[in-house]
C-alpha cells in the first residue's frame, strides 16, 4: 500500500528551501515540510513535490494570498489538492505579535 503524501509549505523571510525542510513518516503517511522565501520559490517547491515526490495534498500557511494560492494550484496541474491554513481573528493577532517579536517584518 502506498502512503498518503502531504506537504506543508510556509513562508519565512530568511528561508532557503534547499536547506529549510523536513519529512516525517509513519506506516500510512508521509509529511513533507518546506519553508520558502518567495512566491517563485513556493511555485517551484509545490511543483516538485507534486511531480517528483508524489504529494497528493499541499497545505499552505496563512501568509499566501488568494492569488498566490491560485498560482500554486495552477502550477501543480491537478496532481495535488491545494488548501490554506487560516486562523480566526484572535489567533491571527497572537501570530502577528509573535512574528513581530521575532523580527519577521524587519527584513
Amino acid at each position: 500500500m502506498d502512503k498518503f503524501r502531504t506537504a506543508f509549505i510556509a513562508q519565512a523571510p530568511d528561508a532557503d528551501s534547499s536547506k529549510d525542510r523536513g519529512e516525517i513518516e509513519t506506516g500510512l503517511a508521509k509529511l513533507f515540510a518546506r519553508l520558502v522565501r518567495s512566491q517563485a520559490e513556493a511555485l517551484e517547491v509545490a511543483k516538485k513535490l507534486a511531480e517528483e515526490d508524489g504529494v497528493q495534498s499541499i497545505v499552505l500557511c496563512p501568509g499566501f494570498s488568494n492569488l498566490e494560492v491560485a498560482e500554486i494550484q495552477k502550477a501543480v496541474e491537478g496532481k495535488a489538492a491545494v488548501c490554506v491554513s487560516r486562523g480566526d481573528g484572535p489567533g491571527s493577532k497572537i501570530t502577528m505579535a509573535a512574528m513581530e517579536k521575532a523580527g519577521w517584518f524587519r527584513r
